[in-house]
């Protein structure tokens, strides 16, 4: 096992560990602070699934999307947070946020080539969705700061599992990027499911 696939495994099983310990969709009253900001994005399995795809996708696309992608993922999550956090409405949030895991998980799949600049606009317009979510969970007498260090820290390192899937496979033989792919397929029919309330 190579350097990059057991980083890799390792986030990934560490993120799916993490995910029942917390809610990760408005209502909940909970969020408090950074812990509370950095399990918000593990403790749904959209929010989870999308922000790896959103690596996964960013490292097959390469060059200069490798981190263009996420870095739009993150600036457009945490414009979308102050929106949520202000009250501010954002229609259809929850369908947004599956849509998203659908979207990203079939780029990945289908070996998409999207131009750099299309891939950040599809991976940023998402990202609103995604960050309303946690600006809504936010309490009024949680520090800002804090809670929203906490989720972008969480959507960094998961953006940072898919890239490094990625980078992983493209070490070893050339069939084992068909990985990958069979991921972001798998990452797709989640997102139907959750997208069509099977999930």
């Amino acid at each position: 096992m190579t350097r990059h696939t057991f980083i890799a495994t390792a986030a990934a099983a560490a993120t799916v560990l993490a995910a029942g310990a917390a809610s990760a969709h408005t209502g909940h009253g909970d969020a408090h602070g950074f812990v509370h900001g950095f399990l918000h994005p593990l403790g749904g399995l959209d929010h989870l699934l999308a922000m790896v795809a959103v690596g996964l996708l960013a490292a097959t696309l390469g060059g200069r999307a490798t981190w263009m992608v996420p870095a739009t993922f993150v600036a457009l999550m945490v414009g979308g947070s102050v929106l949520g956090f202000r009250g501010v409405g954002v229609p259809f949030v929850e369908a947004g946020i599956a849509l998203s895991v659908v979207i990203f998980g079939a780029l990945v799949a289908a070996r998409v080539r999207l131009p750099v600049g299309v891939a950040m606009a599809v991976v940023g317009s998402l990202a609103v969705f995604h960050g309303h979510a946690h600006g809504a969970e936010m309490p009024a007498d949680a520090s800002g700061a804090l809670y929203g260090l906490g989720f972008v820290v969480a959507t960094v390192m998961l953006h940072g599992a898919g890239i490094a899937a990625v980078l992983g496979f493209a070490r070893l033989a050339a069939r084992t990027q068909r990985h990958a792919q069979a991921v972001g397929a798998a990452i797709a029919a989640v997102g139907v499911m959750l997208a069509t309330g099977v999930i």
